[in-house]
């Protein structure tokens, strides 16, 4: 440590002090940048801690809380033991990026180079954040399906961009329970938002929260749109492996004229159930992902190496015994399936009216027939949903999320008559889930 003089310590500490104490002295205001302006509130910070604050059973937020297949998990351990724990490549740990290049190629019937048209990521999260910040300029317009994950919106607007919202519409059924295919896109509303501004769509297939999955008719229409401006298209698909009944998922990068202005955005969380471990991945030309590289190494850089490691072995096995009764995608599709029509059921019984998802971790449902008599607003501009899925946080220990917050401000109020559940969860917490439905639904019928 550098040391001065005894009486030099002393008199600079009283002029410190003096300038401290000092009526002219005060604190300065620091404005934050016009990029973050109005994006502060997220739905996840605030519904979560509500879940902690009120110890209640979370069918809120989307992670599983049972554990990865022994497989990925032993492989990881192996990493780490085996002295994997330091800076891998900066774009991708070169198993993984190996792997997903093989894999994915197969599936979109494509030549994907593994070191120039594979970026790893910190989750989907950074994979998306990474293409807006690459391709999206002040003035760019980026249109957006709703309902639509949350981030997407704050994302584009960071970047300079202007997102150009378009909502799937329900239609109307008799004699049974709405599915997430009874909502539709409009094909010609949709050609109406594409003009000489548009520089992306983002689409989300399977959807959180609605589960739709894309039909091959609605994405062909996409893709000619998106051919015609010439629009990227980036495709959040961390949901893929997890489609139920006759449904299939069919990737738009497949699509003629599409590999060259698509983005597939996935997620290792989704595909091996491991949401913590923030393993997240952009598939495409390499002479688009060289841009979201820019990005990736100016600000994240590296991802984490044991992980990485964990999920090549993962997807190598998957490999091997892709398409067969023995592959974990297989067999955590089939068994999701069921927690699905379990929580389906119970949501009916109880007089609610859920929307039966096609994929996905999530099921919504129409509260619209629930007379609760909530506390009055002092928000005005607060929905419905919001005060609804907080009443039942506090008041029943039953924790979920609005649907109108995957919605933009326009769209919001039309939207607010549904809650969202995720039923990835141990039958032990779907049980409690379901003890307090069961329990709130006889009140009611008291009252």
């Amino acid at each position: 440590m550098l040391r001065g003089p005894t009486h030099m310590v002393i008199r600079n500490n009283t002029l410190i002090n003096n300038i401290f104490n000092s009526q002219k002295v005060k604190m300065s205001h620091h404005k934050s940048s016009r990029r973050i302006e109005g994006l502060d509130k997220n739905v996840w910070v605030e519904f979560t801690q509500l879940a902690a604050d009120y110890s209640a059973v979370n069918l809120g937020q989307g992670f599983p809380d049972f554990s990865p297949p022994n497989f990925v998990k032993e492989a990881y351990t192996k990493a780490i033991n085996g002295g994997l724990n330091q800076y891998t490549r900066v774009f991708g740990h070169p198993p993984l990026v190996k792997i997903l290049a093989k894999f994915f190629g197969k599936l979109m019937s494509q030549d994907i180079d593994p070191l120039n048209e594979v970026l790893v990521t910190i989750g989907a999260y950074e994979a998306l954040f990474c293409f807006f910040q690459a391709m999206v300029d002040d003035g760019d317009e980026v249109i957006i399906i709703e309902p639509y994950f949350d981030c997407y919106e704050p994302m584009v607007r960071m970047a300079g961009g202007q997102p150009v919202f378009i909502s799937l519409q329900p239609k109307p059924v008799v004699g049974r329970l709405m599915t997430s295919a009874d909502w539709v896109l409009d094909p010609v509303e949709l050609a109406n938002k594409f003009n000489k501004r548009t520089k992306a769509i983002v689409i989300n297939t399977p959807n959180n929260p609605l589960g739709k999955v894309l039909k091959c008719e609605e994405l062909q229409v996409i893709a000619e749109l998106c051919v015609k401006h010439n629009a990227l298209c980036i495709s959040d698909e961390v949901y893929e492996w997890l489609v139920y009944d006759a449904n299939e998922h069919k990737r738009i990068a497949s699509m003629p004229g599409m590999w060259e202005r698509t983005v597939t955005v996935g997620s290792a969380g989704k595909t091996f159930s491991a949401t913590g471990w923030k393993i997240g991945w952009a598939i495409g030309h390499k002479d688009v992902i060289k841009h979201l590289r820019t990005v990736h190494q100016n600000s994240i850089y590296h991802c984490t190496t044991g992980p990485q490691q964990a999920v090549a072995e993962g997807f190598e096995k998957e490999f091997e015994r892709l398409g067969a009764p023995e592959s974990y995608f297989i067999s955590l599709r089939n068994e999701l399936q069921l927690k699905r029509d379990r929580l389906a059921a119970c949501l009916t019984s109880v007089g609610l009216k859920p929307v039966i998802p096609e994929g996905g971790y999530f099921l919504i449902a129409d509260i619209s027939e629930v007379n609760v008599d909530l506390p009055e607003c002092t928000k005005t501009e607060q929905p419905y949903d919001h005060r609804f899925v907080k009443w039942l946080a506090i008041n029943k220990g039953l924790a979920t999320i609005p649907v109108s917050a995957f919605y933009s401000s326009d769209s919001k109020k039309g939207f607010q008559n549904f809650i969202r559940f995720c039923f990835v969860k141990e039958d032990a917490t779907l049980s409690k889930a379901e003890d307090i439905l069961q329990e709130w639904s006889r009140t009611r019928k008291i009252q």
